[in-house]
């Protein structure tokens, strides 16, 4: 959805209302974390956040306070939202002079604890999304070298006829999203 000026906060709830129980624009559900189908293009950004319990659980909070989507041009429509399977997300972003805003369902949440413990999240696109697919987020330490990591996983491809025509920017954009996302919890953790 694009729109020619900031969308307020009357028009993100009456979006939250219309797209409630809307359908995911995808049927390979979990591919953030299998293999990519065929069609869809993958990436990977990782980034070493430091070591110990300490910086994981910084990194924690910084998931569940919505950080990793607060990287200026973009942010949280509600960051109030939990972290729940079937939850409603979206983003409000500046891009090349518009608003877009893009709607998600989580289709898995992650509190895993062991020699690697993990917690993060996965969304799924919803109609209307520029992307079709899916985007995880999740950080991970490594008890066995008490290394933690941020790690993002995007399995996508173009959602309608304007990012097909417009790839190349899309693309751009994919990446600089997934930088600035790094960034973010780099500072988020300090």
């Amino acid at each position: 959805m694009f729109r020619l000026r900031k969308p307020d906060g009357p028009f993100l709830e009456r979006i939250r209302t219309c797209y409630t129980d809307a359908p995911l624009t995808y049927a390979e559900i979990g591919c953030s974390h299998d293999q990519a189908p065929p069609g869809y293009v993958v990436d990977n950004y990782r980034v070493r956040l430091g070591c110990g319990e300490v910086v994981f659980n910084r990194a924690r909070q910084a998931v569940r306070d919505w950080r990793v989507l607060r990287l200026g041009w973009l942010e949280p429509c509600w960051p109030d939202q939990p972290l729940q399977n079937g939850v409603l997300v979206g983003t409000v972003a500046r891009v090349f002079g518009f608003w877009t805003v893009n709607l998600c369902r989580i289709v898995c949440a992650l509190n895993e604890e062991g020699p690697v413990s993990r917690f993060g999240f996965a969304y799924g696109t919803l109609p209307g999304h520029v992307e079709c697919g899916e985007e995880r987020f999740l950080v991970e330490w490594h008890q066995a070298d008490n290394s933690v990591w941020y790690d993002i996983r995007a399995v996508s491809k173009p959602g309608g006829w304007l990012t097909r025509m417009a790839y190349p920017l899309a693309r751009r954009l994919q990446r600089r999203f997934g930088r600035d996302s790094m960034r973010a919890m780099l500072d988020a953790i300090c």
